[in-house]
């Protein structure tokens, strides 16, 4: 290095292709005709804790508030986003780009079940390409006018999550966990990523925290005692919402019908959705 470097490396004659770092750009731009507020990314350490329905809870809570909310749902080999909206329809186009499919109550949702001509066929897809489409669901549909756009991230810290928080424009996340220490373990990583990655971590919701039976009034940690306040605590985070294992939401679930469920489970989330929103 010469000696009186000014760290501007360009027209020094000590600078070379080899000895410039140049950080590659990974960013993806959105749209030219869409226009979104705010975009929050629904995490989870491992499958099968409730991501998706976290996130779905969440577009009906915005939208319930009155705000355009839309899902744009990440989770490609394992889409479970439109049987919870009860979506069949196929994903309209034109030259212009390709417009998400709408929900009964008016939300907006993309999803590669939209776009393959057999929703139940697997989506047996290297890496790459994944995060590519995720990509162009970001740059290439066209979401018109939305408060607040949900990502329903695909599970864990690997290359499609990375991916996705290096090329999307995401305000913060919220983490989903279980009762489960093992879950809060591999949660823990999730969080440490995103702190890597600096994207704010909005807080924590934790799924099939209780089951409160209806004869007696009393609520049975199924899963053994809660760890999300220790969590919480430690990575100095909310605590968003506590939601329990409930027939109710599971039938919802199946019938497409999550968003006429009744439950203020969600409230808490909203109002800091809303806060962040503001900001």
């Amino acid at each position: 290095m010469a000696e009186k470097c000014d760290q501007n490396c360009a027209g020094c004659p000590e600078s070379t292709p080899e000895n410039i770092e140049e950080k590659p750009d990974f960013s993806a731009k959105l749209h030219q005709k869409s226009n979104i507020k705010k975009v929050f990314g629904v995490v989870s350490g491992k499958g099968g804790v409730g991501k998706s329905l976290v996130t779905s809870l969440l577009a009906v809570a915005m939208k319930k508030r009155g705000y355009y909310s839309a899902v744009l749902d990440a989770d490609i080999t394992g889409s479970s986003i439109p049987k919870i909206f009860g979506i069949r329809e196929k994903a309209a186009g034109s030259k212009a780009g390709i417009f998400p499919v709408k929900t009964k109550t008016g939300i907006d949702i993309m999803s590669v079940n939209f776009l393959m001509e057999d929703a139940s066929a697997p989506v047996v897809w290297r890496g790459p390409l994944i995060a590519n489409l995720v990509k162009q669901f970001w740059s290439d549909v066209i979401w018109d006018n939305i408060d607040y756009l949900f990502i329903d991230m695909p599970p864990g810290t690997g290359d499609v999550p990375l991916t996705i928080f290096q090329s999307t424009a995401v305000d913060g996340i919220i983490v989903v966990t279980s009762p489960q220490e093992l879950v809060s373990e591999i949660v823990a990583k999730a969080v440490k990523m995103a702190e890597l990655m600096d994207i704010p971590i909005v807080g924590l919701v934790e799924n099939m925290s209780y089951f409160r039976c209806p004869d007696n009034g009393r609520d049975y940690k199924i899963f053994g005692e809660s760890h999300i306040e220790e969590l919480a605590k430690e990575h100095d985070l909310k605590v968003l919402a506590k939601l329990p294992i409930d027939p109710a939401i599971s039938a919802a679930c199946d019938r497409g019908m999550i968003e006429f469920l009744e439950g203020d489970w969600l409230a808490a989330a909203a109002e800091v959705l809303e806060q962040v929103g503001e900001k």
